[in-house]
């Protein structure tokens, strides 16, 4: 985990789903959260790596504060805004999933009061997207952002639980 935040090595974290799946983990950091469904969704990503012919390596899943990743926004990307999800790439190899990703627990559910969705919807939504990230699909323009969520759809619907 050579890019995570420094605060996230040195900090003690609650680890509810080391064994999981090979190379998955779900940690909280700073907030009040449990994730229901980790073997489902450890077994949809998987899905969706296996889909893209990615296997992944290590996958680890940041469920945090607004405050923790605004933090780790300014601080590692200089971008002193507030964002839902934050994806570090780890991988040395094009083929593989090695990466890191922040999730904001506080704005996913704001997100999904705004856009009329409920926050499993949202939050799986966001956890797919730094998948996506990690497979090689950007969105920093308006043609990627909506190829995005078309990729988002269509991994949203290799869900079986």
């Amino acid at each position: 985990m050579s890019d995570l935040p420094t605060e996230y090595d040195d900090q003690e974290h609650d680890d509810f789903g080391r064994d999981e799946g090979p190379g998955i983990e779900f940690l909280v950091e700073d907030v009040d959260f449990e994730l229901a469904d980790a073997q489902d969704l450890t077994s949809w990503i998987e899905r969706v790596a296996e889909v893209h012919e990615h296997e992944i390596v290590q996958l680890t899943y940041i469920f945090c504060s607004d405050e923790y990743l605004h933090k780790v926004n300014l601080e590692y990307l200089e971008h002193d805004t507030y964002t839902d999800v934050i994806t570090f790439d780890n991988a040395d190899d094009a083929d593989i999933i090695e990466g890191d990703i922040f999730i904001s627990v506080e704005r996913v559910r704001e997100n999904a009061q705004i856009h009329g969705v409920t926050f499993r919807d949202e939050l799986h939504r966001v956890m797919i997207h730094g998948v996506l990230h990690l497979l090689g699909y950007a969105d920093k323009d308006l043609l990627s952002q909506t190829a995005m969520r078309k990729k988002e759809d269509d991994c949203l619907l290799l869900r079986t639980f």
